[in-house]
């Protein structure tokens, strides 16, 4: 008999919940061991770990969706893979083998099936793996050994209210130096985030708008999200740069808006002071899927794109396509869809 779970579906934030297992995999001496699922949501760690005191460490998010006919299917988890691989190359971390990380992501969420939130419910259940320097060292260097883990929790919308538009701020913080890790999704680049965060919020916005760290001319990245914006003739543009996270969402949204909405494309420098080249405009990951920008304030100025209260049409249509294909309402490309059998 499956589990059930007392779980008000409709009224699930963004928090933890712990759920019955998790996989677990250690790296030491040259090769990683076969990996496990555990019960024990504690980790026991030395305290001179390169995670806790040098930052190497990095993360990855994903999600799994119940289908109208109660499947269970992940988006693109090849992808994450692919990047958290890309993030361990750059920390000197060991990658752990793509297939594995499928086969580990897939382990966790059929032995959590009680906690896949239902079709319909607006919930889903998101999925956090990791890979962490543990063991006993003092120098700044890699660390003796590694563990790779993949938990995962129910969600609701990051953002209450769904896909409703909000306004946000231009921050004097950099997120990330030139040349540095803000192309990586390592941790530290989410400590630097906390404190614009939270000045951001204290002024009534939902988050801070990073601009390049070179020049402050050029849009960067919408808090923890990927930037973009639908211009006046129909055009697709979200920005490029070396310290932008490459957001497994966003480049979903340009094969959907190139393939699905007949749009075109640019993949391009996006300035601070040209926003009127935007008749639409949102940040998209995979928490918040896609947060339409109502607005955003630059110095004196705040400027408005479509509506501060309503979604535009281009922006709802993303967001429906998108959800569609995750969810199992839309066909999906070839390979982004994996069932969980």
């Amino acid at each position: 008999m499956e589990k059930s779970t007392n779980i008000d579906w409709g009224k699930l934030g963004f928090s933890y919940i712990k759920t019955d297992f998790r996989y677990v995999s250690t790296w030491k001496d040259g090769k990683w061991d076969e990996g496990r699922l555990v019960e024990d949501n504690m980790l026991t760690i030395s305290e001179a770990s390169t995670a806790l005191h040098y930052g190497q460490q990095c993360f990855e998010g994903l999600k799994a969706y119940r289908t109208k006919d109660g499947k269970i299917q992940l988006f693109r988890p090849d992808a994450n893979a692919e990047r958290m691989n890309a993030t361990c190359r750059r920390l000197l971390m060991p990658e752990f083998p793509v297939e594995r990380f499928i086969d580990a992501v897939m382990q966790v969420v059929k032995a959590n099936e009680a906690y896949v939130p239902p079709y319909g419910t607006g919930a889903t259940l998101y999925i956090r793996p990791f890979l962490i320097g543990v063991g006993h060292n003092l120098g700044v260097k890699p660390a003796p050994e590694f563990l790779f883990s993949v938990f995962c929790v129910p969600v609701g919308p990051y953002f209450k209210g769904g896909l409703t538009p909000v306004n946000f701020i231009v921050t004097d913080y950099d997120r990330a130096a030139p040349k540095g890790t803000g192309g990586v999704k390592v941790g530290g680049n989410y400590a630097a985030s906390l404190l614009p965060h939270e000045e951001a919020v204290k002024k009534g916005f939902a988050d801070c708008i990073y601009l390049d760290p070179a020049t402050h001319k050029k849009i960067e990245e919408v808090g923890a999200a990927n930037f973009f914006g639908i211009t006046k003739d129909n055009k697709f543009v979200t920005p490029i740069s070396t310290s932008i996270l490459p957001s497994i969402t966003k480049y979903s949204l340009m094969h959907i808006a190139k393939e699905y909405m007949n749009l075109e494309v640019e993949e391009r420098d996006v300035y601070i002071d040209n926003l009127d080249e935007f008749k639409e405009a949102g940040a998209c990951g995979t928490a918040a899927v896609i947060t339409p920008i109502g607005g955003i304030q630059y110095k004196d100025k705040f400027h408005v794109f479509y509506s501060e209260k309503e979604v535009g049409p281009v922006t709802t249509e993303l967001y429906n396509t998108l959800t569609g294909i995750q969810f199992g309402e839309v066909p999906a490309p070839e390979g982004w869809i994996y069932e969980i059998k």
